[in-house]
């Protein structure tokens, strides 16, 4: 298939589409494995209406997409476009998650000027949409005074893409600096100012308790919602997840809260996990997994086999209620070699690294509704009459077919229009990696 083979015309008809159910409304019908066929009827760059396959208008051209498999476009709610694409010129011998924060950290002071950050991010960009991505949440590093460089370029890329990909930035902020007045009140003021999250990233510190309350408050104060990144050991002894559902109660803070990681929960015992997992869903918290990136660091060991796959307890946390997603995290930096921003590869990872299947039902939502509602964006990564035309066309039917594959012969469509995805060339950033 080939996005040159789309009708050329305003008004049409994909037919006999394969949909996951769980991503269309307004339409019901007789489901396999969560699967729906349906006619989607595209005018002027919507999707016109979702019928029972063979009752769409015979005069309109047709597309018989032979039960090939529509998406909506996909959410890839847990980035990081500020570190992408370093791994040339600045790798991690080890692989270990020491070893990625010491070469970021060295390779953040030394080149992350305006326009080494702006051409990593635009290439990121790019490669996403190309791939079929319509969100995107990326973490920014913001050790002063790099939030200033990077929440500027974020805010351009934001402007320059609106009508591509939606962007949303949190301040992955060092915790320590919470209760540092000067920079905390620096860093929360930048953030606010271009529309961004609180974040950072968690773990055992002196005055935890009141770091995290100082964060939720200025949170409260300033209209913000927050982002962390939680746990992200193999150490059992870590378990600041449990704190923050804590704190979150006891603000009373009533701004969303995702977490990220929380890979120590998969190491405890089953009552603590438990009781974890309950205050997790009284408070309200979204948890988002990062399969691919947490089986890379967790449990790496020179000259020993990991034992285990370092995700967190995403079954559990589901049934008792909390909102779960998967996503990206990094993409050819020091905390993962590898990556596309492809939400298909991080889709079919997922199902294999975390048991999303038999059944598979409902598995397409962690990469579309669920991830758009906690980024507060319902009306992305669904099919549904009125809504944007902006969908993914595969040529596999069924589920095997699809996860078998890297669907590299898929469509991207974009207000009812075929897409131009041909990705951009690692060429292109031999100026800044190769100086």
């Amino acid at each position: 298939m080939s996005f040159c083979e789309l009708p050329d015309a305003p008004h049409f008809v994909l037919a006999n589409a394969t949909l996951p159910a769980v991503t269309v409304e307004g339409f019901s019908g007789p489901a396999k494995e969560g699967l729906v066929t349906a006619d989607l009827v595209i005018g002027d760059g919507k999707v016109e209406s979702v019928l029972s396959p063979g009752t769409a208008p015979a005069a309109l051209p047709s597309l018989d997409m032979r039960d090939g498999m529509v998406w909506p476009c996909l959410v890839d709610m847990h980035t990081h476009l500020d570190k992408g694409h370093i791994w040339e010129r600045r790798r991690n011998p080890d692989g270990s998650f020491m070893g990625a924060l010491e070469n970021v950290g060295a390779d953040r002071a030394a080149n992350w000027s305006a326009d080494d950050v702006r051409a990593r991010m635009e290439f990121s960009l790019k490669t996403a949409y190309a791939h079929g991505t319509k969100l995107i949440r990326t973490h920014l590093d913001s050790i002063p005074p790099q939030h200033g460089i990077s929440f500027e370029v974020f805010s351009e890329l934001k402007h320059d893409w609106k009508d591509r990909i939606a962007l949303q930035a949190v301040a992955l902020l060092p915790l320590e600096s919470v209760l540092d007045e000067t920079v905390f009140g620096d860093i929360v003021a930048v953030t606010k100012r271009h529309g961004g999250l609180l974040g950072g990233a968690t773990r055992i510190l002196p005055d935890f308790e009141k770091i995290l309350e100082t964060l939720f408050r200025a949170a409260a104060d300033n209209g913000l919602d927050i982002d962390l990144h939680v746990d992200e050991t193999e150490d059992k002894q870590v378990l600041t997840l449990k704190t923050i559902a804590e704190t979150k109660l006891k603000t009373g803070f009533d701004g969303a809260v995702t977490v990220g990681h929380c890979c120590s929960l998969a190491r405890q015992d089953d009552d603590l996990a438990k009781q974890t997992i309950d205050l997790v869903a009284k408070a309200g918290l979204s948890v988002v997994s990062l399969p691919m990136c947490n089986m890379y660091l967790q449990d790496r060991h020179a000259g020993r086999t990991p034992r285990w796959r370092g995700v967190t307890l995403f079954h559990e946390l589901a049934a008792a209620g909390v909102k779960t997603a998967v996503a990206s995290d990094n993409t050819r930096d020091p905390f993962y070699a590898y990556g596309d921003l492809d939400g298909v590869e991080v889709f079919r990872e997922s199902v294999r690294i975390l048991h999303l299947d038999h059944p598979l039902d409902t598995a397409a939502r962690v990469v579309t509704t669920t991830p758009a509602d906690i980024l507060g964006r319902p009306d992305i990564g669904r099919i549904k009459p009125g809504g944007p035309a902006d969908l993914i066309l595969f040529s596999a039917r069924r589920w095997s077919e699809f996860l078998s594959r890297p669907q590299a012969d898929r469509i991207v469509m974009r207000n009812g229009m075929g897409i131009d995805r041909r990705l951009p060339d690692y060429r292109d950033l031999d100026p800044i990696l190769m100086k």
